[in-house]
């Protein structure tokens, strides 16, 4: 396994929609997630797509541990496992937006207030095949979305309302309820 190169902001990667991936099963895609997990781990990010890591094909990683889901939604709030979605699909199930603090590997430095939809079912693939559907929401929801906007050739600015949310990350203690990370 390697650490891979995290795409910045600008770089046209992370400008253009992913491509499908073909065979989950494929050597080469074991070998990508592999990296993958090991680059969010170096990173200490939340989630990762393919296109973060020069590599256009619809491939998102995340996972969100008990005290991240705690400190997000409540003490209630669960913890989401390490999971490998390839070729997700995302569908809200209600029209409720919430705002909520985001950063990104790929836009180092910075956080912004982002509206996403509260609830959503997502459905995609295992690396060996299986398929994989669930229901999410808060920042479960949040982190699906984000990454698989990644997929699509967008950042999280781009979904911002108010410009004027768009903060360093060293300024977000002045921030109530921040806790932005990717």
């Amino acid at each position: 396994m390697a650490i891979l190169k995290i795409a910045k902001m600008g770089h046209p990667v992370l400008l253009q929609p992913a491509a499908p991936v073909a065979d989950p099963g494929a050597p080469e895609i074991a070998s990508l997630v592999g990296d993958m997990i090991e680059t969010m781990e170096d990173a200490v990010g939340t989630g990762l797509a393919a296109p973060q890591v020069h590599v256009p094909l619809r491939l998102v990683i995340f996972k969100v541990g008990r005290g991240r889901a705690s400190a997000e939604d409540g003490e209630a709030a669960e913890s989401v496992p390490l999971t490998v979605l390839i070729n997700p699909e995302i569908e809200p199930l209600s029209d409720e937006l919430l705002l909520g603090w985001e950063a990104c590997l790929s836009v180092p430095g910075l956080a912004g207030e982002v509206p996403r939809w509260r609830d959503i079912r997502y459905r995609g693939l295992a690396p060996d095949g299986q398929r994989i559907e669930r229901e999410a929401s808060g920042f479960h929801a949040r982190v699906v979305q984000h990454e698989c906007d990644h997929l699509d050739g967008r950042l999280y600015p781009s979904r911002m309302t108010d410009l004027s949310r768009l903060i360093f990350t060293s300024e977000i203690r002045h921030h109530a309820g921040a806790n932005a990370e990717d």
